[in-house]
């Protein structure tokens, strides 16, 4: 059995952990918050991700023994076991739309209170939803009061007309009943399911670029997430079908190479597209089969390479320009995940886009910073992050979605729930 390096149990101090299920690696990061909020990384944890097709459990215990690899490696690196998981969520099951609530103020003084915040809320997310879909998050935006727009905390407020505007997340039952069936059959509770490029923007983002406007592209394995927030809150969400396997696939096709060596190849030799850094080499390509490697470019290389990532950065700007607020970001757009590693994307991003790129780190936490500081980990810090925020005032199913978003996800749900809503 594994003891602790502290001289504090893991009982006895809080200890948070965030599971990011991917495509193409799980990670797990163990985190210990301090009193005064803040972060300390003590283990992080990857494994090569096998079971799964775009968050698509498509394997059960190909997923369960990929999750169990992760578990291990982290809670080796923390010196202590760890029972319960924030669980991120992904894939294009995922869906996001905007809704908007309108309620009369109840109160004979025309107060405002949080009754009527609880009814309007209500009120925006009263729409059918099919029996296979659950809603996973409602985000606030923003509270009108008779007309008067932008308000955040309307409580205490006088007036006859109260609207709310809110972001709602949903997902199928059935994918997301089995991406937590796969963490509890390896030993876990799932205490929250939390969408992945949100929990990102908690480790990449500061509130400047929220409220500026901003979009977060966290490039993963199989699909690219995309979150775009303004005035400090998100206004659009999506997800596009492709993220860096589809890189690594093309590489496999293109050089006649295994895929796990057309990995290694996009890493090692990869870029984006032709700039004054990269350099025009040879290398080696291993072939299929036990045939005989033989040599390739990397001017070959780049032009594989860069009409996927071209693809990727289109289908992300045609998703930017449905919102209203393509021509409002003043904070560009920041990319994060594994796939955005490959060298030269944001370059090549910022002429896709138009606008200021940059790359996405974690930050803000201590620990195992070294190794945490990478765009693979800012779902998993980001989850750790997402579990010390005031979840209740941001995030709440409502009430009468609660039942179905629950589905048969287990107690630590439940006892979250109780918790906080």
């Amino acid at each position: 059995m594994m003891r602790t390096r502290q001289s504090k149990s893991p009982l006895e101090r809080h200890i948070v952990a965030g599971l990011d299920i991917g495509t193409s690696k799980i990670a797990l990061v163990i985190g210990e918050v301090d009193p005064d909020g803040g972060i300390s990384i003590l283990g992080v944890g990857t494994s090569p991700s096998a079971g799964l097709r775009q968050g698509v459990v498509i394997n059960l215990d190909q997923t369960v023994q990929s999750i169990g690899r992760a578990v291990q490696e982290a809670q080796l690196t923390a010196g202590f076991e760890v029972r319960e998981v924030i669980v991120g969520i992904s894939g294009d099951h995922i869906q996001g739309i905007n809704s908007r609530g309108v309620v009369a103020v109840s109160g004979s003084d025309r107060e405002i209170g949080q009754n009527d915040v609880d009814r309007v809320i209500e009120a925006a997310t009263a729409f059918n939803l099919p029996k296979d879909r659950q809603v996973i998050h409602v985000l606030k935006q923003e509270f009108i009061v008779d007309s008067q727009s932008g308000i955040k905390n309307p409580i205490g407020i006088s007036g006859v007309r109260l609207e709310a505007e809110v972001h709602i997340i949903t997902g199928s039952n059935t994918i997301s009943g089995n991406i937590i069936k796969a963490v509890q059959k390896a030993e876990l509770d799932v205490s929250c399911l939390a969408l992945e490029p949100l929990a990102s923007s908690y480790a990449v983002l500061d509130q400047n670029e929220k409220d500026l406007g901003v979009v977060l592209l966290d490039i993963g394995g199989g699909t690219t997430d995309i979150v775009l927030f303004f005035d400090g809150a998100i206004r659009h969400t999506a997800v596009i079908p492709l993220g860096g396997q589809a890189v690594t696939n093309d590489i496999a096709l293109g050089l006649k190479t295994p895929l796990d060596h057309a990995e290694e190849i996009k890493k090692k030799h990869g870029w984006s597209f032709r700039s004054k850094e990269s350099r025009s080499d040879l290398f080696l390509v291993p072939g299929i089969g036990g045939r005989n490697a033989r040599e390739a470019s990397s001017d070959i290389l780049t032009s594989i390479i860069q009409p996927r990532m071209e693809e990727i950065f289109s289908l992300a700007m045609k998703e930017i320009k449905r919102s209203e607020y393509a021509g409002r970001l003043a904070a560009g757009v920041v990319l994060t995940g594994g796939g955005s590693l490959i060298k030269g994307a944001a370059d090549l991003a910022e002429q896709t886009f138009g606008m200021q790129v940059s790359l996405g780190v974690p930050k803000g936490f201590s620990g195992l910073v070294e190794s945490a500081s990478s765009p693979v980990y800012s779902t998993g810090v980001g989850l750790l992050f997402w579990s010390v925020q005031d979840i209740a005032k941001f995030l709440r199913p409502s009430k009468r979605h609660r039942k179905d978003w629950l589905g048969e996800t287990g107690q630590s749900i439940r006892r979250f729930l109780k918790d906080y809503f």
